[in-house]
């Protein structure tokens, strides 16, 4: 029995952006502040699933919902926003990113603040190869420092989620990369040098970008604070760098912020310390919630066959269009709508990786450059998209809207300029060769 391929499976998720980004933009016309928390995301998605529980009546969609909801992907970005929740409110409630933010100002113009935690965030994702564990351990002190060097919040988490964005994208341990390259039959090293050609601009002009965004005023007086309790959110940063796992990058840095806590910080007891994991639990409940509903969502959508039309429509729109840009283009879209419709780059790779494989091969286009092109498109839009995991932890961190964040995430609009430039005026010139059969790689 052949799969479902319909338009129509692609609606509540339609329904969900409508609902979602619809009232808040609503609320905004009408001058609230928190325009966004009006009608809050796990309960707009609500009438989206059930739209798509009835599109599915006949094939059993509370399984395929509930399938979708607990994935391995979704309950491991969960467990990352509460791990990340708990450490963040232990930070703070211990004055460990007071710390961290006299130590960072201390010794930085405030014009190199968001340049800085660019490069940081940057360094930190490369080694990790998450975006989410990046922003995990980077968020905070970017509040921080924006707070103390008079920066917008928004701004400051834009330059955490481009410099996250660079690192997971270049990054040969990154799950998008692997995949990514497995999928087409490139190397991992061919593949990391064509990302490098396209990523290396965009991180350059994101520089300078946020090097005039961070102003030239006199630096900010920042309160002097103990460096010890600065230390976790230091071996954090050392694990992470290290390439250590972000769950248990996070799980250290919760015992470590909690004995420094009680070693250093004046009136910090066990009691209060259980107390802010819990809290930090709470801060994630609502990005939390909606992950796990829009895995499931995206579950229905794949099984009744939205996904499967969306590929087979870029797929003719590649066959009747020949030539090498026309197939690069196809693949760009291919990777972009995907991920829009599963908000979740590696699952997005992994449903458009057959079809962008077929369309390389048709138009002559490399196992390297094709792998190169689907995980840049997939980053790109996963930086950039408010209801996506990456914004969402950290405007939860924040506390502030989606799409507050979105505009500032420079090098995810840079990066898709010279990505769509690249293709256009088919740069760099030595993309072109066959097609060859995936490798076994080590995982």
């Amino acid at each position: 029995m052949s799969s479902p391929i319909s338009a129509r499976a692609l609606l509540p998720l339609a329904l969900f952006l409508l609902l979602f980004l619809g009232t808040g933009l609503w609320f905004t016309a009408q001058g609230h502040e928190m325009a966004f928390y009006q009608l809050r995301a796990p309960v707009a998605i609500l009438p989206a699933i059930a739209l798509a529980l009835w599109l599915g009546r006949r094939s059993a969609p509370v399984e395929t919902l509930l399938r979708g909801m607990g994935d391995g992907n979704v309950m491991l970005m969960c467990l990352i926003f509460l791990l990340a929740g708990a450490f963040a409110q232990i930070s703070k409630a211990i004055g460990g990113v007071d710390a961290v933010v006299w130590l960072t100002l201390s010794a930085t113009p405030p014009w190199l603040a968001l340049p800085g935690l660019f490069l940081v965030a940057g360094f930190v994702a490369l080694a990790m190869g998450t975006s989410m564990g990046t922003i995990a351990a980077v968020a905070p002190i970017a509040l921080g420092v924006a707070e103390a060097a008079g920066i917008d919040k928004a701004l400051a988490l834009g330059a955490v989620l481009s410099g996250a964005t660079f690192g997971d994208n270049l990054s040969v341990i990154s799950d998008t990369a692997i995949a990514a390259s497995r999928l087409q039959g490139a190397t991992m090293r061919d593949k990391f040098r064509a990302n490098f050609w396209l990523a290396l601009p965009a991180a350059i002009a994101t520089l300078v970008v946020l090097g005039f965004a961070g102003g030239t005023g006199a630096a900010p007086t920042v309160p002097e604070a103990s460096p010890w309790l600065a230390l976790p959110y230091l071996v954090v940063l050392a694990l992470a760098l290290a390439g250590v796992d972000v769950l248990i990058v996070l799980g250290v840095g919760i015992v470590l912020a909690g004995a420094f806590g009680l070693a250093f910080a004046a009136d910090y007891s066990v009691l209060k310390f259980s107390n802010d994991i819990y809290a930090g639990f709470e801060g994630m409940v609502e990005i939390t919630l909606l992950s796990i509903l829009i895995g499931g969502l995206a579950a229905l959508m794949r099984e009744q066959g939205g996904l499967a039309w969306l590929s087979r429509t870029i797929a003719r729109f590649s066959d009747r269009h020949g030539g090498r840009r026309s197939g690069e283009i196809s693949i760009a879209a291919l990777s972009t709508l995907t991920d829009a419709f599963t908000a979740n780059n590696t699952v997005a790779l992994l449903i458009a990786g057959n079809t962008a494989r077929d369309i390389a091969q048709r138009h002559g286009i490399s196992p390297a450059r094709s792998a190169s092109l689907l995980d840049v498109y997939a980053c790109v839009t996963q930086s950039v998209l408010p209801y996506g995991a990456q914004i969402l932890l950290a405007a939860s961190i924040a506390k502030v809207s989606p799409l507050a964040v979105v505009g500032t995430v420079h090098y995810g609009w840079l990066l898709a300029i010279v990505a769509t430039a690249a293709i256009l005026f088919g740069l760099p010139r030595a993309h072109a060769a066959p097609h060859t059969a995936p490798q076994p790689q080590a995982g």
